[in-house]
């Protein structure tokens, strides 16, 4: 909590400001009461007269005004303070956020980050607004207006000392409890965003396998839970205000029997019994507004707390001082004995993998779903770190590498298809933001993407937000052509191609082997036909090679390899 205040540096003047200006206007609502004592005291008894009057309604009138400006200009520093701090602290998380590891990212949730940067800032955003203006306001006229009673009546002004500490405890109390309860409350809202979330983006796989009523139930019994959370915390922080009230006008009864018989006994006036109740009315709200003020500093901290816990999170691993390994130094990638175990499973996504891509080459990964794949070609630019063995590019061990330069030599075009809305210029420029325009046709020449582009009105025609206005398979040809613009020496295709047809499958293939800078391909695909025609091929099983070798080699000697080949292709052609 306490490292997020050094976004407030910055606002440190508009953070003092406020408050400052706050304590001024509340000093002049102090010295209210004694002008309105004066007026019954001298002015109504004392008999000055009207003239008196209307001068001490004016001086009311002044103090008002003065208050009013003051609480205007407060409330302007404290919320430039506020959005200015939520801006940067947002943009720092945002950016932190950037840097995770896939690994960090899975663990933690989707969901969970985006209700950190969206409503856990917005509660801290409005939470420091409040603090700013009420924090020393609330106390400075709830201590202000018992010294000031003290000035009028000392022995009446003991109700003051009796009943401000059992408000004080009662306050810190609702504080510590509910501070927990809003934390579950979040946890509770990141549930229910998460399940949105897959709603969203599986709305058509609901519809078509009819499952719309069942999800319905399940966010109504998520929402319901939260729902319960949010009334289990508002019932106990509902409690604040009645608790205030009742000891409050305690308090007051008290104060009134008090003041009453000192007037009778002729030790005070009756101006002084009002200013004594409009004093005690003064702490009566501003312990109101330290009630609700307590409740908004709770969410925030609790906020806060989950935002702090975000950036604290270690971003990617820096690159590891080691030397550079000697084996297999002729190769582009390397995998020695490489395995990966993704945090909490219980074995092995990828086991004991051997293999060696020398530049230039082409290899095919296959395997049944779940074998490892995607994660197998994910080693390489080290978007997860091997858990065993090592990855190397060029020789050197990818943990080595730093990471920006590592990714700058690879091509990887995602088995989900995303571009970004804007130009298709703006989305190919993603690969190479100074790729010249000839480097810009090769690749969508390469990708079969050319007559695409032409159709829609050229490289400046727009492209909506995830490519929503695209095929399935114009869009992975447009991204297949934004990673080859930036001229990849490795260049990785996890099952890019799975949504186009056989021809323009093969077309792409063999435009991939006349690319002038010859890159190291990894091709994964659910296909044979799409990776036949490699130099080698690995087959995975389990996470673990099943065979490795050329398609007529596996064929003769990998059954995995066999089986998902007959299975796709006649066993008359199989047999040929």
């Amino acid at each position: 909590m306490k490292k997020l205040l050094t976004y407030l540096k910055p606002y440190r003047r508009e953070s003092v400001l406020g408050p400052l200006f706050k304590l001024l206007e509340a000093s002049f609502e102090l010295i209210v009461p004694l002008v309105v004592a004066a007026i019954i005291d001298t002015g109504i008894r004392g008999g000055a007269g009207t003239g008196y009057v209307i001068r001490m309604a004016l001086i009311l009138v002044l103090l008002g005004f003065v208050g009013l400006v003051c609480s205007v200009t407060a409330q302007f520093f404290a919320a430039k303070a506020a959005v200015g701090f939520t801006t940067r602290l947002r943009s720092a998380l945002f950016s932190h956020i950037q840097t995770l590891s896939y690994q960090t990212i899975d663990s933690v949730g989707t969901s969970t980050l985006i209700t950190r940067i969206t409503s856990d800032l917005n509660q801290v955003q409005s939470g420091l607004n409040l603090t700013l203006r009420l924090l020393l306001r609330s106390p400075f006229v709830v201590f202000g207006a018992m010294i000031m009673a003290f000035t009028v009546d000392a022995q009446s002004a003991l109700w003051f000392v009796a009943a401000i500490p059992v408000l004080s405890v009662v306050g810190c109390g609702v504080m510590l409890i509910s501070i927990p309860l809003y934390r579950r409350v979040q946890s509770h809202l990141d549930a229910l965003l998460g399940r949105s979330r897959e709603n969203m983006t599986g709305v058509r796989v609901l519809r078509a396998f009819g499952k719309e009523e069942e999800e319905v139930k399940g966010f109504a019994e998520q929402n319901d839970r939260l729902t319960a959370m949010q009334k289990k915390v508002g019932r106990f922080s509902a409690l604040m205000n009645p608790v205030t009230y009742v000891i409050i006008n305690l308090a007051i009864i008290a104060l009134i029997h008090t003041g009453a018989l000192r007037v009778e006994a002729g030790i005070i006036t009756q101006g002084a019994v009002v200013a004594l109740y409009n004093y005690m009315s003064q702490i009566l709200v501003e312990l109101i507004k330290m009630a609700n003020l307590i409740i908004s500093i709770t969410k925030a901290v609790a906020c806060a707390n989950r935002i702090s816990a975000v950036l604290e999170l270690p971003s990617e691993p820096a690159p590891a001082d080691q030397p550079s390994s000697s084996a297999s130094k002729d190769c582009r990638v390397s995998f020695v004995n490489a395995s990966l175990r993704y945090e909490g499973a219980g074995a092995e996504s990828v086991e004991g993998i051997t293999l060696d891509a020398r530049p230039g080459e082409t290899i095919g990964v296959i395997g049944g779903t779940g074998s490892g794949k995607t994660t197998l070609v994910n080693l390489i630019p080290r978007f997860y770190e091997a858990t065993g063995g090592s990855v190397l590019v060029n020789g050197k061990d990818v943990r080595s590498w730093d990471t920006s330069s590592l990714r700058q030599k690879i091509g990887l075009v995602p088995q989900k298809a995303v571009l970004f809305s804007g130009t298709v210029k703006d989305n190919l420029l993603w690969g190479n933001s100074e790729a010249a325009e000839a480097d810009i046709a090769l690749a969508l020449e390469t990708a079969q993407a050319s007559e695409i582009v032409e159709k829609k009105g050229g490289l400046s025609a727009m492209v909506e937000a995830g490519g929503r206005n695209l095929s399935g398979g114009q869009r992975q040809r447009l991204t297949i052509a934004r990673a080859l613009v930036r001229k990849p020496e490795i260049l990785i295709l996890d099952d890019s191609s799975s949504a186009l047809d056989f021809a323009t499958d093969a077309a792409l293939r063999r435009a991939l082997r006349s690319l002038p800078w010859h890159p190291t391909v990894f091709i994964v695909s659910q296909r044979t036909s799409s990776i036949m025609h490699a130099d080698r091929i690995i087959v995975l099983e389990d996470g673990k090679a099943a065979g490795i070798g050329t398609h007529a080699q596996l064929l003769e000697s990998c059954a995995v390899y066999r089986e998902i080949y007959n299975s796709q292709f006649r066993k008359e052609d199989a047999r040929a």
